[in-house]
């Protein structure tokens, strides 16, 4: 798979050739951005972040994301704490653990992997984390605070969401005045996104299984971001030709000349939408790698949030050619 490097962008428009743009390398470059931030941060100020996860349960997939995302906290020099507890433990259990991280200094971000069990209320659990470590970004203040103009930064960003946000602006795909059609509501990705782009004065509809004449709304956007968790339902006829195409799905399609029996897919029919999009995220290598990427930065953030650093200019200058972690 071709894809194209945010320095790579005057050669490729230029061309006219549609821009395939690289989550994976996007992210491996702002995993390395963290790293260096690290270094300086336990140099200057003593301090490392912290990252937990909570893993309930044996679920293949979520073990293997819970091992991604710690693979990728060693990888920047970041403070790791991994709990895995059995799939019967109490939800009392679950959250006196929780407590116990939260209470620990070492610890900037509390990540409890979802799904839980049925016999426990996830809200609960998640209502529990304290908002200056609701690494997630999930909870009520952290996306009041997003979605309220003029008030206080989020401590913390969802993460997928941002990373969507991060690829438009590090490929410099222009926000402001767009069109922006937001396939999917959900709170995880939908909602928050709509808030971000509309943080960017973006022109912004949510569409959703109510919405009546959604292919319309589609021909118009400049923009669109499809999380809907339906395989290829974006086709190339509801594309307008030069459109921005991000694609947060991740679909499994039945492929009997793969090894696994399956091929993962995203909610845009790729093949199809990237002849006339002006850029497209693939599926895999798009949006996924993002998602772990902006949860480091998210655990950077409430690091310095909560030993109270601030960005100065020697820091800044120290590390980046420019502030790179807040979203907006």
């Amino acid at each position: 798979l071709a894809t194209t490097h945010p320095d790579d962008m005057s050669s490729v428009q230029s061309k006219q050739e549609p821009i395939i743009i690289d989550g994976k390398g996007t992210a491996a470059t702002i995993r390395q951005e963290i790293a260096k931030a690290v270094k300086f941060l336990k140099e200057k100020h003593k301090a490392t972040p912290g990252l937990a996860t909570v893993l309930v349960g044996n679920r293949t997939d979520s073990a293997t994301y819970v091992r991604f995302k710690k693979k990728a906290a060693a990888e920047v020099g970041f403070h790791s704490i991994d709990r895995h507890l059995d799939e019967k433990v109490t939800e009392e259990e679950l959250l006196k653990v929780v407590k116990e991280l939260a209470e620990d200094d070492k610890v900037h971000g509390i990540l409890v992997q979802l799904p839980l069990p049925k016999h426990i209320n996830e809200h609960t659990v998640l209502s529990s984390i304290p908002v200056n470590k609701d690494v997630d970004g999930f909870s009520a203040l952290n996306i009041g605070n997003l979605v309220m103009r003029g008030g206080e930064d989020p401590k913390a960003r969802p993460c997928t969401p941002w990373g969507c946000i991060e690829l438009l602006k590090r490929y410099k795909i222009e926000v402001a005045g767009k069109n922006a059609v937001v396939l999917g509501r959900s709170n995880i990705v939908g909602m928050p996104v709509a808030a971000m782009l509309q943080n960017l004065n973006a022109t912004v509809t949510v569409c959703h299984s109510k919405t009546k004449n959604l292919k319309e709304h589609l021909l118009r956007a400049d923009i669109i971001i499809a999380a809907i968790g339906r395989a290829e339902f974006v086709k190339a006829d509801m594309v307008k030709p030069g459109a921005t195409v991000i694609d947060v799905g991740i679909n499994s399609k039945p492929d009997a000349t793969r090894k696994r029996g399956y091929r993962l897919v995203g909610d845009v029919d790729y093949k199809a939408v990237k002849e006339i999009a002006g850029a497209i995220t693939p599926v895999p290598g798009g949006v996924g790698p993002m998602t772990i990427a902006m949860l480091l930065k998210n655990t950077f953030n409430l690091c310095l949030s909560n030993n109270k650093i601030s960005f100065d200019d020697a820091l800044q200058e120290s590390m980046f050619s420019k502030k790179p972690f807040p979203a907006s």
